[in-house]
């Protein structure tokens, strides 16, 4: 049931005990930086001045901006000590590169292994990668985890639909990681080749690296007949890894022996209150290369203020929400694409697939929301699809509080990709 029983369970003191510890440590290397030594000299802050986990709150915010700007000066050791560097995508400016040593790296691996093993994965299993490798950390961690774990991996890669059908075929592949909206996507090829996933003995799948709402995962589940497990983490702090979905399925248990986790008000940046949505912000406490402290992540989630009934000690994040720099303004409400989705996906009707499309017209903001329908849905009957019409059109009105223009549309017809979604097109002038 425990791959770490020791960690896992620890009770809470002699948890935020082994956190103060390792805070303390954290500062020590970070003082070898540029940044953080003066940034920790100007606010005051010293290893031995900290009394509690709590104490982290005097330490400065790290932004992005800080990440992107401030390059080889956030290494705590010398750059001939790094043996690997994954950056982010960048695709909201210049990618952020994090930098890593030896002994990051396997911390690394214990971590994918302990979430995987967490959810039921064992050394007997089949395990297919279905995650990008190269400069995105979600393949290489979870690669490096799984075998850490003892499983028999397969380096699959993003992409190629129908190769990954013949090799879960060929290979009897039990467990996948995989990005939500693809594993929706490849239920198109599964039905094209003639297979169906329930015949394969897949039984876990990993899915990550964009937010998705809990109507998805059940799709998911049952299109595969496997269980689907949600987990978190970020370039900066890690990758894959700092957060995972125990059996219970029920928020995601954070790794707290390696990471400080705070979630604070965007406005106030004051510590919000336990089930209460507000930003992420997390601080390593084990990785020595390139520490980061107290980064806002912009992610969006709740503290679960619940104890777990698996037994873990560590406590446990939400779903993510979705982002604060995700957030759209249309006609003056603040609008975020994951409450979109938590409508359309929740409706029997909706297909795989949806986009939504943002316009101005005379100075006017519009909002068109195409939806592919499910193919049993879509029928001739002109009187039933403006029923439907008017039924995810009121749903969304209802969520958003703006109307939306609705448009439904065949299966199948509204452009894919075998990696991240694009589910927002913004045609408006900045």
């Amino acid at each position: 049931m425990y791959w770490d029983k020791t960690h896992e369970t620890m009770p809470r003191p002699a948890l935020e005990a082994l956190q103060l510890e390792r805070l303390r440590e954290t500062l020590r290397a970070a003082q070898n930086s540029p940044f953080y030594k003066e940034r920790l000299q100007q606010a005051g802050v010293t290893p031995e001045g900290l009394g509690s986990p709590g104490d982290a709150r005097a330490i400065p915010f790290t932004t992005k901006e800080d990440l992107r700007t401030q390059g080889l000066g956030l290494l705590s050791r010398p750059l001939e000590d790094m043996v690997r560097l994954h950056a982010s995508s960048g695709t909201t400016g210049q990618a952020t590169v994090i930098y890593y040593t030896r002994e990051d790296i396997a911390t690394w691996a214990e971590l994918l292994a302990r979430s995987m093993y967490m959810t039921g994965m064992r050394a007997s299993d089949v395990f297919q990668n279905m995650m990008g490798y190269g400069l995105f950390t979600g393949g290489l961690g979870f690669h490096y985890g799984a075998e850490r774990l003892g499983a028999l991996t397969i380096p699959a890669g993003a992409g190629n639909s129908r190769r990954q059908v013949q090799l879960m075929q060929q290979f009897s592949t039990t467990a996948l990681h995989i990005i939500p909206s693809y594993a929706l996507y490849l239920l198109v090829t599964f039905e094209s080749m003639g297979v169906d996933p329930q015949d394969l003995p897949l039984r876990l799948a990993f899915i990550g690296a964009e937010p998705h709402t809990e109507d998805v995962r059940c799709r998911i589940e049952e299109a595969y007949g496997l269980k689907a497990f949600n987990s978190y983490g970020l370039s900066e702090l890690n990758g894959p890894g700092v957060a995972f979905e125990c059996p219970e399925q029920n928020g995601m248990h954070v790794w707290e022996d390696h990471f400080l986790l705070e979630v604070i008000n965007p406005r106030t940046l004051e510590p919000a209150a336990p089930g209460e949505v507000g930003e992420v912000v997390l601080t390593n406490l084990s990785r020595r290369g390139m520490p980061v402290l107290r980064y806002r992540t912009r992610d969006l989630a709740a503290l679960l203020p619940e104890t777990c009934p698996c037994g873990r000690t560590h406590r446990r994040l939400s779903r993510i929400q979705g982002r604060t720099d995700d957030m759209l303004i249309l006609k003056g409400v603040n609008i975020f694409p994951m409450q979109i989705e938590r409508v359309l996906m929740a409706m029997p009707e909706v297909g795989a697939n949806y986009l939504v499309e943002l316009t101005r017209e005379n100075f006017n903001d519009l909002m068109t929301v195409k939806v592919e329908v499910q193919q049993e849905f879509f029928q001739e009957d002109l009187k039933y699809l403006k029923s439907l019409q008017k039924k995810i059109t009121n749903a969304l009105k209802s969520e958003l509080l703006v109307t939306p223009l609705v448009e439904l549309v065949e299966p199948q017809t509204l452009p894919r990709s075998e990696g991240k979604a694009l589910r927002i097109a913004d045609h408006r002038e900045k």
